[in-house]
């Protein structure tokens, strides 16, 4: 057959061979080597299989610009190849065709003997046909011996099962005492099903009834035992379960009964966690409490056994949770053996689960992840609003806010949730406690204001609100519902889940007792006070050294200069170095008070509660903003208002600080005198403050309180600064809707700090210097002189005087509080404002003047400027063109002026009219007097 095939293989190839290409084939000189090298260029892709689509191949290995030359030479080698190939083809075929020949002789031969086989087959079939006959008939007694003897072996050992059966209800009591539920099934089954086949003796129909009792008895016992995994999963306990249920084949009954269990042990959990604690704080009361509802049990919860029985609630629920979550991975794992292992089931010679049964157990342990969590989150809410926590202590209120952060964090983990009920129910209560809190710390603010006798606190040099405990949330690399206790040991990059960590042992929920020893902070000078002793000592003088000890000064210097002092370092060497110098930018520590500094801690721990529960972040955000408000609005009331601002025409106030300040004063001011308003509006706003008696802002000595005022503004304007840094991270919080709030108190109030420093720091420069007195020196000058004067006026160098006094009290209160480059510069600026103001009105009281006076006002205040600027370094001298426009201003002809009087608003009407009047009086008539008069009336000229 192989040959015939072969054979016609080869003359279907010589038939379809085109004639053109056999007569090339056999034109061709015969060359076996130059053959063999063309069969071995062709591409081993050809030989690959019979599926290979040469044409295909060919055409996708065209390069994009096709050659016909190229081309041509390419088809010349395949058909060079091919050529090569059928030759080699033809050859082989040729070849082999003697063989052929032969083997069709074979088959030949082999068909004459199959026909002589089956003629002898069918003579021997007729033989054992007679064969048989005559032996089978003489066999038939020794057959039915044999029988019979078969029938009574059996009837022996169907009697020896019948007596182990018997003896069977004693072993399955001693399995099931041992908890070896599945070998006890597996027993009363196999008994059962050899109780069926010998259900005709009448002594086994009592026998099988047993046994189905004792297979019930064991189901109820191996549901207890299904039950016991709740809580405290064991793998080897529920192996043996799960291995039982599979052997009745009620996997997916048995999966049902435990999702019931876990919710029965939430229930039962919760309910006797709560209820330990109701009975010991009700001491010896009655047992009513047994037969309350959960709810109503929560509600008996003490303020002080609050957080202890929140705590094992949770640690109790995430035993239960833990377990479960540990059930769904044993179930992951055998799914997974039982799929790289089908023989391989949950016993020896027990079949597994069919794919279905798989299917279901899988789908039902998902589904019930959130039954579960709801129902955890249900029981803790009904503890949660059964408490009023209004009145708990900040650090109370902030572990339950973290407890409940990161029973949200299990949630999360467990099964994906939000924790929507959780975050209802602790935005319920944090809205609630935090409105109490937050009106009452503003109290203890206006408490703390009202006693602050505005003195430094002594801070290092390098201080940071990073350094204070309250915090150190923005620098901990964690979820915010993590607490550092609890973070994992591991250097790690990867961080585990919670019920990764806590598999085996240990609880997310242990309470971290030493946390308050932890959190220490080094933030005070090392010039003799210590944080525990802030309130009693801030405000002595830190500048005194007398009772500081040489140790403590050493620290001192090391702090401001980053170096260790020589020995040799003189007393008065460590007084200059403290002291600084009121007109240099020096980086010295940051001037605040201690208000300021429990302002900023009191900013740290709303934004904790902000950090741990988001919900509440604007309400939250909204109540730091009212902080920095009251603040602001304290420093204003007692060191910036004033009535005569409007009357200086100096422009003290910008309009934005009077809208900031407009609003704080409507919104968070209680203005109202003695229990009037309504009720709520009322409890919304703090009482103005009051300035301390301590505080005395009159004395000249003092320059008008000045050390006072710079500590006062400065602190705000460092408040302001560390809002400024807050702000990304409050930004972050704050929902997206509610943004343009947060950028609005930014850019209207926090930046408006600095502003503050014009009106607070003005009443100093107005009583400072004694402007009454050059006006009264100046009304004695005799201006309408024949001469130019060479020798400038008195008055100039009693002016000169007075701020070289200035300049010197000025020093001598820098060396009790550092007054900060842009303060010395508002200092001087209005103190130059006013004189250079003072110094126009003077010029304006002058009823003759000549032109030698008015040359001798320009050298008077030539004098007064050359002088004054070896006092100070502000330039450019402020208010300098005002003096010097007003002065030349004499010098005008009528027509001039009257354009003077409609560009130049800053100046009075009776600057103006003394121009007029005095200028140009006796080169004008009275009408064009009149004129210029009336312009001056009826301009409305708003201040600047």
């Amino acid at each position: 057959i192989f040959c015939v095939s072969f054979f016609s293989l080869f003359i279907n190839f010589l038939f379809f061979l085109p004639q053109e290409e056999l007569r090339e084939l056999r034109e061709q000189p015969i060359d076996p080597q130059a053959e063999q090298e063309i069969i071995d260029s062709i591409e081993e892709v050809y030989f690959s299989s019979d599926s290979f689509d040469m044409v295909q191949y060919e055409l996708e290995k065209l390069p994009p610009d096709l050659n016909l030359q190229e081309l041509e030479e390419y088809r010349d080698k395949l058909k060079r190849q091919q050529a090569a190939v059928s030759k080699k083809v033809a050859d082989l075929i040729l070849e082999k065709q003697p063989s052929y020949v032969k083997e069709l002789e074979r088959v030949t031969s082999l068909q004459t003997n199959l026909q002589l086989a089956a003629v002898m087959c069918t003579n021997a079939r007729r033989q054992l046909s007679f064969a048989k006959e005559g032996f089978t008939e003489a066999s038939l007694g020794l057959l039915a011996n044999q029988r019979r003897r078969q029938l009574l072996t059996g009837l022996l050992k169907s009697l020896r099962t019948i007596k182990t059966l018997q003896r069977t209800d004693v072993r399955l009591s001693e399995m099931l005492e041992e908890e070896d539920y599945p070998g006890a099934i597996q027993l009363c089954l196999e008994c059962q099903k050899a109780a069926s086949t010998f259900k005709h003796y009448s002594c086994i129909s009592e026998l099988n009834s047993k046994l189905q009792d004792t297979l019930e008895q064991i189901e109820e016992q191996l549901d207890v035992a299904l039950s016991k995994t709740c809580k405290h999963f064991d793998v080897s306990h529920y192996t043996k379960v799960q291995l039982a249920y599979s052997l009745l084949g009620k996997t997916q009954t048995a999966m049902d009964q435990l999702h019931m269990h876990f919710t029965q042990a939430i229930h039962n959990t919760v309910f006797q966690v709560v209820l330990g604690y109701v009975e010991l704080c009700a001491g010896n009361a009655d047992t009513k409490f047994q037969k309350m509802q959960y709810k109503d049990l929560c509600t008996h919860i003490t303020p002080d056994s609050y957080i202890p029985c929140l705590t094992d609630l949770c640690k109790a629920l995430w035993e239960v949770m833990l377990s479960y979550y540990r059930t769904m991975q044993w179930h992951e794992e055998h799914d997974k053996e039982e799929a790289a292992d089908p023989d391989t089931g949950l016993g020896s010679g027990v079949v597994s689960d069919s794919t279905v049964g798989r299917s279901y157990v899988k789908k039902k342990l998902e589904h019930g992840l959130s039954r579960i969590w709801q129902d955890v989150q249900l029981k803790v809410k009904a503890y949660l609003l059964g408490t009023d926590m209004s009145n708990f202590k900040y650090d109370d209120f902030i572990v339950v806010l973290d407890v409940i952060s990161r029973l949200m964090q299990v949630g999360e983990e467990f099964c994906g949730s939000k924790s929507e009920v959780l975050q209802e129910s602790i935005k319920r209560q944090s809205v609630n406690y935090f409105k109490n809190y937050h009106r009452t710390r503003l109290e203890e603010l206006r408490m703390f204001l009202e006693n602050e006798t505005w003195e430094l606190c002594p801070v290092k040099s390098n201080f940071s609100i990073a350094q204070l405990h309250e915090f150190k949330f923005m620098g901990q690399c964690r979820s915010p519902s993590v607490s550092p206790s609890r973070q994992p040991a591991s250097s790690e990059p990867v961080e585990l889940s919670l019920f990764e960590q806590y598999t085996q042992v240990g609880n997310p929920f242990e309470m971290q007792i030493d946390n308050k020893e932890e959190e220490t902070e080094d933030v005070l000078a090392s010039n003799g006070y210590e944080s525990d002793e802030l309130e009693k000592s801030v405000y002595q003088d830190y500048d005194s050294d007398s009772d500081v000890a040489e140790e403590l000064k050493q620290d001192f210097v090391d702090e401001q200069t980053g170096d260790i002092p020589a020995k040799s370092v003189s007393r008065e060497t460590l007084r200059s170095r403290k002291r600084s110098d009121y007109n240099l930018n020096k980086a010295n520590a940051p001037i605040l008070t201690n208000t300021t500094l429990n302002v900023i801690r009191l900013v740290g721990k709303y934004m904790q509660m902000m950090n741990i529960l988001k919900p509440i972040a604007f309400d939250v955000i909204h109540c730091v903003s009212q902080l920095f408000d009251y603040y602001l609005y304290a420093v204003y009331t007692f060191f910036g208002r004033n009535d005569m601002y409007e009357s200086s025409g100096l422009g003290l106030i910008s309009s934005r600080l009077r809208t900031t300040l407009n609003r704080i004063q409507e919104s968070l001011i209680d203005m109202s005198v003695g229990p009037h308003g309504p009720p709520e509006e009322r409890k919304e706003k703090v009482p103005s403050p009051h300035l301390s008696q301590l505080v005395v802002l009159t004395a000249s000595g003092t320059l008008y309180g000045l050390a006072e005022r710079v500590v006062a503004t400065e602190s705000l304007v460092f408040l302001a600064e560390q809002f400024e840094l807050l702000q990304p991270h409050l930004d972050t919080m704050m929902p997206p809707a509610k943004k343009p709030f947060l950028q609005q108190f930014y850019s209207q109030t926090v930046s408006t700090a600095s502003e503050l420093r014009k009106p607070t720091y003005w009443i100093v420069a107005a009583k400072a210097i004694d402007y009454e007195q050059m006006l009264l020196l100046m009304a004695g000058v005799k201006w309408d002189i024949k001469e130019i004067m060479s020798q400038h006026n008195v008055y100039v160098d009693v002016l000169l005087k007075e701020f070289e006094q200035f300049n010197k009290r000025l020093g001598d209160v820098s060396r009790q509080v550092r007054i900060p480059l842009p303060v010395s510069n508002v200092l001087w600026e209005h103190c130059i404002r006013l004189a250079n103001r003072t110094l126009v009105e003077g010029y304006a009281n002058v009823k003759k003047c000549s032109n030698e006076g008015r040359a001798l006002m320009q050298l008077d205040f030539q004098q007064f400027l050359m002088k004054l600027e070896k006092l100070t370094d502000l330039r450019p001298i402020p208010d300098k063109e005002f003096v010097e426009t007003y002065i030349k201003a004499y010098y005008l002809t009528e027509n001039d002026m009257e354009q003077f009087i409609k560009n130049h608003r800053e100046y009075s009407m009776k600057q103006l009219a003394n121009l007029v009047n005095v200028c140009l009086g006796s080169h004008i008539n009275k009408k064009a007097r009149q004129k210029l008069l009336a312009a001056i009336d009826d301009i409305d000229r708003p201040k600047r």
